[in-house]
């Protein structure tokens, strides 16, 4: 898999999938916001990792990539899926940054605010680029 920027994707977007995403996103921060206020914030914490937009998004790319081979006079279907499934796998691997990310926020938070924010980040960043490396090797070893 090659990692790139596609800017034409933007254009394939309609403007009502945008407000999907929004839509979805704003629900999702809503309904977690309310759970904090009644639950406390570490409960509502959990609630607010929830991937918001992941369904509109792994939706929306099965169906362009689908529509760019139909157009070329193939079937997508097979293709839509597989880019669906790719996207979610992304989705799993950014997962344990965001884990990463809450445990140093959770240890240090209360020490220094903005040491624990930089550092989480760092290391967000970090454990989400180990894990793509470390699946991408896997998957090559496995067609040896």
């Amino acid at each position: 898999m090659i990692i790139g920027i596609k800017p034409n994707a933007l254009r394939e977007t309609r403007w009502y999938e945008y407000a999907i995403r929004f839509v979805l996103g704003g629900a999702t921060t809503v309904f977690a916001g309310l759970i904090a206020a009644r639950f406390g914030p570490i409960i509502g914490g959990l609630f607010l990792a929830f991937p918001a937009i992941f369904p509109a998004s792994a939706t929306m790319i099965e169906k362009h990539v689908r529509e760019r081979k139909e157009q070329a006079g193939l079937s997508g279907a097979r293709r839509g899926k597989d880019a669906a499934a790719l996207d979610a796998s992304g989705t799993v691997l950014g997962s344990f940054g965001l884990a990463a990310f809450a445990a140093v926020i959770w240890a240090l938070i209360e020490t220094s605010p903005a040491l624990a924010l930089g550092l989480a980040m760092f290391v967000w960043f970090a454990v989400s680029m180990l894990a793509w490396r470390l699946r991408r090797r896997g998957r090559s070893m496995a067609h040896c």
